[in-house]
């Protein structure tokens, strides 16, 4: 898979104008501020293929982005506390909106900032990837932001204090650095071979 030749297709504000589902898709999933934005465009070895903020909560619609016959599906940002209550719902309309269609989703990636223990709502999403059976694994985001043993600390605790902690697939990241984007790639060009 040429990562280089991505390109943005579209982006749909309510879940009913989303077009049926024709190509294989991956979703970027998870919490505003994580880091999903960067992590695309370190993927795809782009600058501004998505856009980036330093404001949570940027991404406001779900963006489709494609490469070859794969789409890769950027979804808003969910828990983000500083916007209307109206905004949160069209947020949670879309994520939800999104996931029930019976969508071709081979594999949700869910993103956490590894900093930090997982919040109730990445728990959620935890417990919902794994109830409605979408296969998944979890990046954690700017690992350049804590030191090596940190790190590993941060990660054994992830193994407990996530459901199913010791048998998902993890793999820590940096939009920075580089680090595990590699090992990302090589899981994505696996799963569009399938």
């Amino acid at each position: 898979m040429n990562f280089n030749l991505a390109k943005f297709v579209t982006a749909y504000g309510i879940s009913t104008q989303l077009p049926p589902s024709e190509k294989l898709e991956i979703a970027f999933a998870g919490r505003s501020n994580v880091g999903k934005s960067s992590l695309i465009n370190k993927v795809f070895n782009r600058k501004n293929l998505a856009r980036v903020s330093a404001v949570p909560g940027k991404t406001a619609t779900i963006n489709f982005y494609q490469v070859e016959d794969t789409f890769f599906v950027d979804l808003p940002g969910y828990g983000y506390a500083k916007v209307a209550k109206s905004e949160k719902h069209r947020w949670s309309e879309l994520i939800e909106g999104y996931f029930n269609q019976n969508r071709n989703v081979a594999l949700v990636l869910l993103l956490i900032d590894i900093r930090h223990s997982p919040s109730q709502l990445d728990l959620d999403m935890v417990e919902y990837l794994v109830e409605t059976e979408y296969p998944f694994l979890i990046v954690f985001t700017k690992a350049d932001k804590l030191s090596r043993m940190q790190k590993e600390k941060r990660l054994e605790g992830f193994r407990t204090e996530i459901p199913y902690g010791g048998e998902i697939r993890m793999i820590p990241v940096s939009s920075e650095t580089g680090e595990g984007i590699e090992e990302l790639r090589s899981v994505l060009e696996e799963v569009s071979k399938e």
